[in-house]
């Protein structure tokens, strides 16, 4: 008996086996190819993912979605939204606006004084316990509440926290999450790039501050019963907060920008907040501890992060 029968005769289950699943593996791939197949939408009839900048309403009869994503309108009527938008009444009143008007030597000057004075900024986690004034927290926040917004939506809310005991609860809260962050969620490469840093799970800035602020985003709004959308929101409260960021520093208060992942549910439902608000950032506000340190960071050159064109 040559090789070959004798190798078959041997390993003759193994081979059914392997036939077996082969096959088995062969319909499964068949099967759900044809399933596929009849479920897969037509760009012209597939719904897009909205995004936060998109209409809500449905569209027109005759519209549709064409390949590149990009809605066809049908001419027939016209664009009735647009139309109904040219011929609307709605208009807020005029105002006068100007700004001072400054020699380009004294606008450069203010210009490297504010550089400056940004350039000081760092994320700090070493906090005294000296007691942050609300007077002056109230001034930055409204600093914060100039940002610009989609359609003057303005879709952030400020929640400031100064008792201990809500600090300690919602720093709790963030640290059972953060450690299942750092431990399984997050992965190497988040844990490689941290590591010149070498922060961990445990927030002891949360409790340590004298203050922290919670701000929460608003993707819509409600009026009179009828819900509104709050158009761009995420980039405005981005805008928003960078505003605070720059207040604090103004002030000689320090912070670090914390986005907690996971545990915005918990702190909503904890403070009472509405439903609809989203939690975007944590900011522990205080002055800086005597022997606070930070890491020795040093920022992109004017030619690494811009090009005139």
């Amino acid at each position: 008996m040559n090789w070959p029968d004798t190798f078959i005769k041997e390993y003759k289950i193994y081979i059914k086996y392997i036939i077996i699943f082969a096959a088995s593996y062969a319909v499964r791939c068949v099967v759900e190819f044809i399933y596929n197949k009849t479920q897969k939408k037509t760009p012209e009839t597939a719904a897009p993912a909205k995004t936060e900048s998109q209409e809500t309403d449905s569209p027109l009869p005759g519209d549709r979605q064409a390949a590149d994503g990009k809605t066809v309108v049908s001419d027939a009527g016209g664009n009735f939204y647009y139309d109904k938008y040219l011929t609307s009444k709605a208009e807020l009143d005029k105002i006068p606006y100007s700004l001072p008007r400054y020699t380009p030597e004294e606008a450069e000057e203010r210009a490297r004084e504010f550089y400056q004075l940004v350039n000081s900024r760092r994320s700090c986690r070493f906090f005294s316990s000296d007691r942050v004034p609300r007077t002056v927290l109230e001034q930055c926040i409204l600093a914060a509440g100039t940002s610009p917004s989609g359609a003057h939506t303005e879709p952030w809310k400020y929640v400031v926290v100064y008792n201990e005991e809500d600090r300690l609860a919602i720093r709790e809260m963030v640290e059972d999450e953060e450690k299942i962050n750092y431990e399984r969620r997050m992965g190497k490469n988040w844990l490689q790039d941290l590591a010149k840093i070498k922060t961990t799970y445990v927030k002891e800035y949360i409790s340590e501050a004298d203050c922290i602020i919670l701000v929460f985003k608003e993707p819509f709004h409600m009026k009179d019963g009828v819900k509104h959308n709050n158009w761009y929101y995420e980039a405005s409260v981005s805008i928003s907060v960078g505003i605070l960021l720059c207040a604090l520093n103004n002030v000689g208060l320090a912070t670090v920008t914390s986005t907690p992942m996971n545990c915005g549910p918990a702190i909503r439902r904890y403070l009472g907040r509405p439903d609809h608000e989203k939690l975007a950032f944590l900011l522990p506000v205080g002055y800086p501890a005597k022997d606070a340190t930070v890491p020795d960071l040093h920022r992109a050159q004017l030619d690494k992060i811009c090009t005139f064109v």
